[in-house]
């Protein structure tokens, strides 16, 4: 992917007045993850920024929103190299279907065939292409952690170059050290705007709560080797609130790690601001989690706009 670092858009979107409209209806699509578990993907999604959910008795809802928050990059996203829905691979843990919907937060009309990439890091903490850089668990942190914000000390190791500050804060991207790619993957959107992604609920390691970074493309190619040229037109995150975070550290393996962890109030890369953030509406089993968990979210996007994540 190739592009600059961010840009004032060529016209500017007066977002701030801009009034939440619910035509009412979702669109309902179904996706199984490991054979237990079923997505319900909403076109409308709750939390700062959006008005209403829309009804589930119609297809024709559309919901606007403000432009999601951006991000930082951090230091280990790989160039969308693996065209896929399904990015589990081996990796162990929770069941995760994240649902996605992109649309232009100006015209609140869904892009079609737009690519959305994500990466997370596995059950302790671990990131794939990067194994080296962190070891989960207690270990080393990546360095988009920034400073300040755990509330104790892990038994061993510290992050290094962990930059200060909210989301202006953000490492310099680093060189894979490894030729692995689990729970990386880029896939393009339907004609509603809609992409799935079958994984698994993230782990967390020092400094960050927990969260998936993504990135949205615009006018590139999809080829044989992966989406190549366009624009990247948005970069962020999806956090978890902590209800489902505590959740899931009952359960095996996210439960046999001994990192301290920064809640979602405590990270300084969340901005608190609810969807418009980047919080996902998650569903699953109060009382067993482990079954897995439906996540989805509405991206609102300026697709004239360039955002790399990398000088935030």
């Amino acid at each position: 992917m190739t592009g600059n670092d961010i840009n004032t858009p060529a016209h500017k979107r007066d977002l701030t007045r801009r009034k939440v409209v619910v035509a009412g209806g979702a669109a309902v699509a179904a996706v199984g993850v490991g054979g237990t578990l079923a997505a319900t993907a909403n076109a409308g999604q709750s939390g700062k920024g959006a008005g209403a959910s829309a009804s589930a008795s119609s297809t024709s809802a559309e919901t606007c929103y403000k432009l999601t928050s951006e991000t930082t990059e951090g230091p280990y996203y790989i160039d969308a190299d693996k065209l896929r829905t399904d990015i589990t691979e081996d990796k162990e843990g929770i069941p995760l279907a994240l649902r996605v919907k992109v649309i232009d937060a100006e015209s609140c009309k869904p892009l079609k065939n737009v690519a959305v990439d994500i990466w997370h890091c596995d059950a302790l903490g671990i990131y794939s292409g990067y194994e080296a850089s962190s070891t989960g668990g207690g270990g080393t942190a990546p360095t988009d952690a920034p400073s300040g914000t755990p509330t104790g000390e892990p038994p061993s190791g510290a992050p290094s170059g962990a930059p200060s500050g909210g989301t202006g804060g953000g490492g310099v991207h680093e060189e894979p050290t490894d030729d692995e790619r689990y729970l990386r993957g880029t896939w393009k959107t339907d004609r509603q705007g809609f992409v799935t992604f079958r994984t698994i609920f993230p782990g967390w390691y020092r400094g960050r709560c927990v969260h998936i970074h993504t990135k949205v493309h615009v006018d590139g190619e999809w080829t044989d080797a992966g989406y190549e040229g366009g624009t990247t037109c948005h970069t962020g995150q999806f956090f978890f609130d902590e209800e489902s975070v505590l959740a899931s550290a009952e359960v095996e393996p996210y439960s046999t790690s001994t990192t301290e962890r920064t809640t979602l109030t405590e990270d300084t890369i969340y901005d608190q601001s609810g969807t418009t953030g980047g919080l996902l509406k998650l569903k699953y089993d109060k009382k067993n989690i482990a079954k897995g968990v439906q996540a989805s979210i509405t991206v609102g996007v300026d697709p004239e706009a360039t955002n790399e994540g990398t000088s935030l």
